[in-house]
């Protein structure tokens, strides 16, 4: 059975002047275009393809990789707004579908939204901005766990997240240690599990990487040029001090704490980021 909106390993059963067709569902089967078709595959081979509908609302293969497949979220650009809805830019050559009853706003083109894919009545391929009816509520993790995190947008405490493509997480403003933006995929950790369900996730692994002001104030001095710093623990006080606006103690107990977390590392040029 072919899934539409998915990737899908099909069998060449058919060889046209315009491509080949996969077995599937439909007779005759599913048009994989010339110019996507592999070099050498031959008849009775097994391609993996993305399966959509084209502008004619025809089933057609692809082994080009979208952004995202039906029931997973992602961020994306929107490239076109008209009377019935948006479309974005998703990896293929047909746009995909966000209509206006699926937006919590109205959208404008070129900026970036986070959506979830889905497959309407007729069978088409579409997104919706109203993620939250697509999260799960009740979900088994435990504390410390490595997760996979979407950032989803911005709250006044930090930011909402996708857990692992199925639930809703926060990453608190205060366990945030370098820059983040929505549509970021990044590696986290569970970091609290609370009794109304809701659920705190951090970058670091519990235990590491908590750091003091002064320590986040070098992180991000760090990150802000290209991960590399000069000034070691063996730097003259005045060129930390000018630097930092600190004394050289202080600084070698921050660059002790951000080491012994694995954020940085010290060689003969001076300090680097980790990551």
């Amino acid at each position: 059975m072919v899934e539409m909106g998915q990737l899908n390993r099909l069998k060449v059963i058919r060889e046209v002047e315009f491509g080949v067709y996969l077995q599937g569902d439909r007779d005759g089967g599913i048009l994989l275009p010339k110019s996507e078709v592999p070099a050498g595959a031959r008849l009775g081979d097994h391609l993996q393809v993305f399966v959509y509908l084209d502008t004619n609302d025809m089933p057609i293969a692809t082994t080009r990789r979208p952004r995202a497949q039906v029931g997973q979220f992602t961020n994306l650009k929107v490239v076109e707004v008209n009377d019935v809805g948006a479309f974005l830019d998703w990896g293929l050559p047909k746009d995909l579908f966000l209509p206006f009853n699926e937006q919590t706003r109205r959208l404008q083109p070129g900026e970036h939204v986070t959506v979830y894919l889905y497959l309407d009545n007729t069978g088409r391929i579409a997104a919706t901005t109203k993620v939250e009816k697509h999260l799960a509520a009740d979900v088994d993790y435990q504390q410390g766990q490595l997760v996979e995190l979407l950032v989803w947008r911005r709250t006044d405490i930090g930011y909402l997240v996708i857990i692992d493509n199925q639930a809703q997480g926060l990453l608190h403003q205060q366990d945030i240690h370098r820059p983040v933006r929505p549509g970021q995929r990044l590696s986290g950790f569970i970091k609290q599990l609370r009794e109304d369900g809701k659920i705190t996730v951090m970058l670091e692994k519990p235990g590491y990487g908590r750091v003091d002001p002064l320590a986040q104030q070098i992180l991000q001095y760090l990150e802000a040029r290209n991960g590399f710093c000069v000034l070691g623990d063996k730097s003259a006080p005045d060129a930390i001090r000018e630097t930092f606006g600190v004394s050289k103690k202080a600084y070698k107990m921050a660059l002790g704490q951000l080491m012994k977390a694995g954020r940085i590392r010290q060689d003969e040029q001076g300090i680097h980021l980790n990551g």
